[in-house]
C-alpha cells in the first residue's frame, strides 16, 4: 500500500510521455462511452414512452376484473362489485389513482362507413391525469361527466368515417343477454395521440351512458389502479389483494399485456449487450495502447526490476494507467452524453421513420431518458472490462527478466 502513491504518479506521467497517442485513446473512448450512453437513452426513452403509452391506454399498473373477463372480454363478465362498493373500498385506501371503466368491443357507424372500435365508458374526472387523450388538445371538447352523452373518437377514425365535430353516429354492441345494444351519439370532440393506431381504435363516451346502453345497471368491466412507478407494482398489487376477496381476479400489468411486459426485460438485456458490444470495439485499441506503451520502455522496467522494484509493482502501474485512462475517458463520455441528451428530453420528431414503426407501438415523438443507472451500469461494466483488458499486457511486463529487458534492443 505504500508504493500506490508513487505507482499512480509514474503511472499518470507515462500516460502522457506519449500524448499523441493518449488523447486519440481519449477520444475514442469518450465517443464510445458518448455512444454507448445517448443509444441506451434514447432506446430507454422510446421503450418508456410506449409502455407508458400501452398502460394509460389499457393496463394501468394493476388491474381488477371478472375471473373470466381475460379469456372472454364480453359483457357478461363483469366487474360483480357495484360503483357504490368500488368507493367505498378504494376511496382513501392509499392508492396513486385509480379508475371503473366500461369496456367492450363495438362497431361505429357514420353516414358512410363501419368501423370496428373498443368502446370506453370513462369517469373524465378520474382518467384525467393518466390518459393518453391529453383533454386540453381534443379538437372540439372531452367528455364532461360520466352523463355525458355525446362521444370523442380519433382523428384518424373521424377520416376513416368521414365524419367531424357536431356530426351524428351510431355505436352498437351486445347486452349481457346478447341482445344488441345501440344507441346514436353526436361527436364532441376528436382527440390526438401519440400513435394513430390509438386515434383508429378506441371511442369514448361516458360510463353512466355507456351502462344505459349495455343495460348492466351500475357495474363495470374493469377497475384500473396506478402507484408511483411502473417497474414497481408489488406494493400496489397486495394493496388491492387486501381489499377485495378472492371472487376477483388482479392482474399485474405485465400479465395483462405480455408484450409490454416482455419489451421491459428485453430493454435491460439490450442495455447490458449494447454496453459490451461497444466496449469490444474500444479494447483492441486500449489493449494496442498499453502494449505499446510496454514495449516502449522495455528497458525501463528492467532497469526498476533490477533496482528491485517487484513485478506485482509493475503489474499494478501498468493496471492503474489503465484504469486511468478508462476513467478520464468515461468522465469526459458522461459528460457528452448529458450535455446532448438534456437538450433533447423534451421531444425529437422522428415522423419521417416513425411510420413503419407504429405497428411495433413506437410514437413519432421520441423522449430521450437519461437514467442513472443506466449511466452507472455502463461505467461500471466499462471499467471492469478494461481491468480485464489490462492484465495481459500488464502480465507481460511483470514478467520480464531485468537483465534480458535492460539489454532488448
Amino acid at each position: 500500500m505504500r508504493m500506490l502513491p508513487v505507482l499512480v504518479r509514474l503511472a499518470w506521467r507515462y500516460l502522457w510521455r506519449n500524448h499523441r497517442r493518449t488523447i486519440v485513446m481519449l477520444s475514442a473512448i469518450s465517443i464510445g462511452v458518448w455512444a454507448m450512453i445517448f443509444m441506451t437513452a434514447l432506446t430507454r426513452g422510446m421503450v418508456d414512452q410506449m409502455i407508458s403509452d400501452g398502460i394509460s391506454v389499457l393496463p394501468g399498473h394493476v388491474q381488477l376484473h371478472n375471473p373470466d373477463y381475460l379469456d372472454d372480454p364480453s359483457i357478461t363478465n363483469r366487474v360483480s362489485l357495484t360503483d357504490a362498493d368500488l368507493t367505498r373500498r378504494f376511496d382513501g385506501a392509499g392508492f396513486t389513482a385509480w379508475a371503473s371503466r366500461v369496456r367492450v368491443p363495438a362497431v361505429i357507424t357514420s353516414e358512410r362507413e363501419s368501423r370496428g372500435v373498443t368502446l370506453l365508458g370513462i369517469d373524465p374526472a378520474a382518467e384525467r391525469d393518466f390518459s393518453f387523450v391529453d383533454y386540453d388538445k381534443v379538437e372540439g371538447r372531452f367528455l364532461d361527466s360520466p352523463d355525458d352523452t355525446g362521444v370523442v373518437i380519433g382523428a384518424k377514425l373521424a377520416d376513416t368515417l368521414d365524419t367531424e365535430v357536431g356530426k351524428r353516429i351510431v355505436l352498437m354492441s351486445q347486452d349481457p343477454d346478447n341482445e344488441i345494444a345501440d344507441r346514436g351519439f353526436r361527436v364532441v370532440g376528436l382527440f390526438h395521440a401519440n400513435m394513430e393506431t390509438y386515434e383508429e381504435t378506441y371511442a369514448f363516451i361516458g360510463k353512466t351512458t355507456a351502462q344505459k346502453m349495455l343495460r348492466i345497471g351500475d357495474t363495470t368491466t374493469e377497475v384500473v389502479f396506478f402507484g408511483d412507478d411502473y417497474r414497481n407494482v408489488e406494493p400496489t398489487y397486495e394493496k388491492v389483494k387486501s381489499v377485495v376477496d378472492g371472487s376477483m381476479r388482479i392482474s399485474r400489468w405485465t400479465e395483462v399485456d405480455t408484450y409490454l411486459g416482455t419489451m421491459l426485460s428485453v430493454m435491460d438485456g439490450f442495455m447490458l449487450i449494447w454496453v459490451i458490444v461497444i466496449f469490444l470495439a474500444l479494447s483492441f485499441g486500449l489493449v494496442n495502447t498499453l502494449v505499446m506503451a510496454v514495449f516502449e520502455r522495455v528497458r525501463e522496467i528492467g532497469l526498476m526490476l533490477a533496482l528491485g522494484m517487484k513485478p506485482a509493482s509493475i503489474l499494478g502501474q501498468i493496471i492503474i494507467e489503465s484504469m486511468m485512462l478508462l476513467s478520464v475517458g468515461l468522465l469526459i463520455g458522461d459528460a457528452l452524453a448529458w450535455l446532448t441528451v438534456k437538450p433533447l428530453e423534451s421531444g425529437i420528431d422522428i415522423s419521417v421513420v416513425a411510420k413503419g414503426m407504429e405497428m411495433f407501438g413506437a410514437s413519432s415523438i421520441l423522449y430521450p431518458k437519461l437514467h442513472m443507472d443506466d449511466v452507472i451500469l455502463s461505467n461500471v461494466v466499462v471499467l471492469i472490462l478494461g481491468f480485464l483488458a489490462s492484465l495481459s499486457p500488464a502480465w507481460r511486463a511483470s514478467r520480464y527478466e531485468p537483465v534480458e529487458a535492460i539489454t532488448k534492443v
